[in-house]
């Protein structure tokens, strides 16, 4: 039987989508294999729908790779929740004369190729791992495609926010994509030398309030202000929302849950509810601070690639294309130190939760601590030094015994001094 490749993106967005259909489709034709494109992920093919596929050749995807977004569109349909579901794609991709399936996603796109690659069928199915988040189970160094572009695309937008907030005299609080791991936020602040930048991952699993969260900011204004600023930027991850105590948030109305039963983050509105709390705490002490909530996301998802993803995007898809054409399944494509490396799906699984591993922000590394270092924060140090606390709690409007009380419990998590010898 001749061998027929298929083609599906799932999940969100992220540069350099096309620059792999580009690459793993050339490198079929020109092996001699036909090659169908999926469009709208497995949303049609769990309802049955063959008329999803579209032929792919070479004059088709030429150029795509320049393109952002997906030629394929995309859809966040997850087959794994219905056994019913997994057997009308195996069944709707073999009527199709399917007999190798690449796919490109992140982790719930990848749980679903490892399901596919496990049912009866015969399919042999590779995955591409596409996440501007960078939060899948890759070695620390490799990051995900689409990261890359999504943070230079960011960085440009955050630098924009610094000169209008030094040029106004305001704070921006700036919200990034990163439903799990805050790499998007700390990439992006750290690079653009943003005043402060929150990650879930510094809370250690620990839950916190709104209002912990909210006195970080807080304590980085007066902070600044005692330096001679008032304006800054702060980038914080969209998952910080997760490490906020649920019932807090329940009992404020704010949560909303998908039908997965995940928060529904954009609709909590992150940056609206520190802008209030931040703006509420300084008010009362006679502070005119203007802060302005900025939600980051949907700009970055679809942006052209830059180079480095348009390169890695094309290993990407070339070793895709050609691991599966070989006889190659049920793995991960990665590339790492210039080299294909497959990973088999079973090593990226979490025996506890059964899903696939989330890489998070290694909070006890050299380069998190450098990026905290660069910070504008409350620290130990600070009240370490009487005089300082002194100042800070004038610029606060308060007394030192009250400053203390309101903010030494941030150095709490606070890490060790970075020590490099």
């Amino acid at each position: 039987m001749s061998e027929r490749l298929a083609i599906l993106v799932g999940g969100g967005p992220a540069p350099g989508i096309n620059s792999v259909i580009a690459a793993a489709t050339i490198r079929a034709r020109l092996r001699g294999v036909e090659v169908l494109g999926i469009r709208d992920g497995f949303e049609r093919l769990m309802a049955g729908d063959a008329l999803c596929a579209e032929p792919l050749d070479i004059a088709r995807v030429s150029r795509i790779h320049f393109l952002g977004g997906s030629v394929l569109r995309t859809s966040r349909a997850n087959p794994t929740a219905d056994p019913a579901a997994i057997k009308a794609v195996v069944s709707t991709l073999q009527g199709l004369g399917v007999t190798m399936l690449l796919t490109i996603g992140g982790d719930d796109t990848a749980f679903s190729a490892r399901s596919i690659a496990a049912a009866e069928g015969g399919i042999r199915v590779a995955h591409v791992p596409k996440t501007i988040d960078n939060d899948l189970d890759l070695p620390p160094d490799i990051n995900t495609f689409g990261y890359e572009t999504a943070r230079h695309v960011g960085v440009g937008i955050v630098h924009s926010l610094m000169v209008d907030a030094k040029t106004t005299s305001r704070w921006y609080i700036v919200v990034t994509m990163g439903r799990k791991a805050g790499h998007l936020a700390l990439g992006i602040g750290k690079a653009a030398g943003a005043t402060v930048t929150v990650i879930p991952e510094e809370f250690n699993s620990d839950q916190v309030t709104l209002d912990e969260v909210a006195n970080i900011i807080v304590g980085a204004i007066i902070k600044r202000r005692v330096l001679g600023r008032r304006d800054g930027v702060v980038v914080v991850a969209e998952g910080v929302c997760l490490a906020i105590d649920p019932q807090e948030l329940a009992s404020l109305g704010l949560v909303e849950r998908d039908e997965h039963g995940n928060i529904r983050l954009s609709e909590l509105n992150l940056g609206r509810m520190l802008q209030v709390e931040v703006v509420r705490r300084l008010s009362r002490l006679g502070h005119d601070t203007t802060v302005v909530a900025k939600n980051l996301g949907y700009e970055l998802r679809s942006a052209v690639p830059i180079p480095i993803d348009l390169e890695y995007t094309r290993d990407l898809g070339y070793c895709g294309a050609e691991f599966l054409i070989q006889g190659g399944s049920g793995a991960m494509v990665s590339m790492q130190q210039g080299r294909f490396v497959p990973i088999p799906f079973d090593e990226l699984m979490d025996p506890v939760t059964g899903r696939m591993k989330v890489r998070l922000v290694d909070i006890n590394s050299t380069r998190y601590a450098i990026a905290r270092r660069y910070m504008i924060r409350i620290r130990r140090d600070d009240f370490e030094d009487a005089q300082r606390v002194e100042d800070l709690a004038e610029a606060y409007g308060c007394d030192a015994a009250a400053f203390r009380a309101m903010f030494e419990p941030q150095v709490l998590r606070e890490l060790a001094p970075l020590q490099l010898l």
